[in-house]
């Protein structure tokens, strides 16, 4: 059985390499984009089962990007979550009306992320 494969999409350097280390050390495959151009191409390319998306990126935003996945047939009903610093209603509201799955605000429980994690990737075929 194959590993499942987490998207890390931030332009923070610091935060996706926190996140990527969480989702590592829990045993899935991480791929990683800087910004969300190279996060949709990434996400086309490799069809991971979960993606991490910052909402404020260069190139396409998270809320783009999630619209796009969403909208994709072959993203094979991947789970999107949200990981942000915007944590506004408004803001919450338009990421749930992207098509997100979850929204999470920064700074994010690396225990919190890690639960989740296994909740949600755990429990798929």
């Amino acid at each position: 059985m194959s590993r499942k494969k987490v998207l890390v999409c931030d332009d923070e350097p610091y935060i996706l390499e926190s996140v990527s280390y969480v989702v590592r050390e829990e045993g899935y495959d991480v791929l990683t984009a800087e910004d969300g151009n190279q996060g949709l191409s990434v996400f086309r390319a490799e069809h991971p089962d979960l993606v991490l998306l910052d909402v404020m990126m260069p190139g396409m935003t998270g809320l783009e990007i999630c619209r796009e996945i969403k909208r994709d047939e072959l993203s094979c009903g991947a789970y999107v979550i949200l990981l942000t610093a915007m944590g506004q209603e408004r803001d919450i509201e338009d990421g749930y009306q992207s098509g997100a799955d979850e929204y999470m605000t920064k700074p994010f429980s690396p225990r919190f992320l890690r639960k989740r994690l296994h909740q949600l990737l755990d429990a798929q075929p």
